[in-house]
């Protein structure tokens, strides 16, 4: 990179932060009086016509100064040499905070109103998705002689309790036997392969059990197939409204507030950005028009993959306006993902 480019990078950088601080349209003038860039208002005006150019900076109006585009927002996200790190006080309490959690449900609702408050941005955490996923434990219950609660609980800690009717009554020395031939069925299996074990655990259970297994076998099933309506928790919605200038498009239009609110509404577009993070410690930026959703025109999305053991359990992130820090959203995304799989591997 010559020395030119590296001095027109640092006028992109210098725009960039003084457009997300102020959402005011930036001047070379102003550019010389509040950052150190060693050159003349003559010289930065040159810069800025070279990247306007470029298309890394815009004139929204005649006579206003320049704002960054999707293009230049792309150049100095991949320039961020340094993400600034979390300190130790706010990583001890991000921690704690998700230690509270009292199960699954509780830590990710947790997870993400700590992401909303930490980037002033809309929050959005996946369940864990159940291809990767195993069957940690199987319990069943004796509500009555007639009817089970069956408690499924996987490695990721989601829990799902189903009740079964039977057709007779069962006693428990064949409660016990019929706990023994589920649970060794399912348990240490992916749920795929638990799906399909305990599809054809009837073929080889004892006639006197076939009943009890085929009916408690019929409700498991049902429990492992994937619920996608089921699998995201937003928070920080309002924090849009907050920034409701950064979406001056018509109202129903691509890129405005209500097609962007509209998006986040259709649960199937927001699992669709987070597919594209499935590496936990791995963040990715999408920039407008690079989520390659038209509702979403004038957003990006920052994203990672949280998980436990080396297993990516889902994807989480938040989106917001192009208009925002990324170097401390990108730091807020890293630490809460890192810490909500270090949370669920503990469970």
């Amino acid at each position: 990179m010559s020395s030119t480019d590296d001095r027109r990078f640092e006028v992109l950088r210098a725009i960039v932060a003084d457009y997300v601080s102020t959402q005011e349209p930036v001047g070379s003038k102003v550019l010389v009086e509040r950052h150190n860039l060693g050159v003349s208002s003559a010289t930065v005006r040159n810069d800025m016509a070279a990247l306007e150019s470029e298309g890394y900076i815009a004139q929204p109006h005649t006579s206003s100064g320049r704002v960054p585009t999707d293009k230049g927002y792309r150049l100095f996200v991949d320039r961020i040499a340094d993400v600034k790190p979390l300190s130790p006080a706010e990583r001890r309490a991000i921690l704690e905070f998700l230690e509270n959690g009292v199960d699954l449900d509780d830590v990710l609702r947790r997870g993400v109103r700590l992401l909303a408050q930490l980037t002033r941005q809309v929050a959005v955490v996946q369940y864990p998705t159940l291809s990767a996923s195993s069957v940690r434990h199987l319990e069943v219950v004796a509500l009555t002689p007639a009817r089970l609660l069956l408690v499924l609980i996987t490695d990721s800690g989601r829990v799902d309790q189903r009740i079964v009717e039977l057709g007779d009554v069962i006693d428990d020395v064949d409660l016990v036997r019929l706990r023994t031939l589920l649970g060794g069925a399912l348990e240490g299996k992916r749920l795929a392969a638990a799906s399909i074990a305990v599809s054809e655990l009837a073929e080889e259970t004892p006639d006197d059990l076939r009943d009890a297994v085929i009916r408690s076998a019929t409700v498991l099933v049902e429990t492992l197939v994937e619920h996608p309506e089921d699998r995201l928790v937003l928070g920080g919605t309002s924090n849009l409204t907050r920034n409701a200038a950064d979406f001056p498009g018509i109202s129903g239009f691509p890129g405005s507030l209500r097609s962007v609110l509209e998006a986040l509404e259709e649960q199937v577009v927001v699992l669709k950005l987070l597919a594209a993070t499935q590496q936990a410690g791995t963040v990715t930026v999408q920039i407008g028009e690079e989520t390659k959703v038209e509702q979403m025109r004038g957003t990006s999305v920052i994203s990672t993959g949280y998980g436990a053991a080396g297993t990516v359990l889902g994807g989480m992130g938040v989106l917001g306006p192009t208009r925002m820090d990324y170097p401390g959203t990108i730091a807020s995304v890293a630490a809460v993902a890192k810490y909500i799989g270090e949370v669920l591997a503990e469970r």
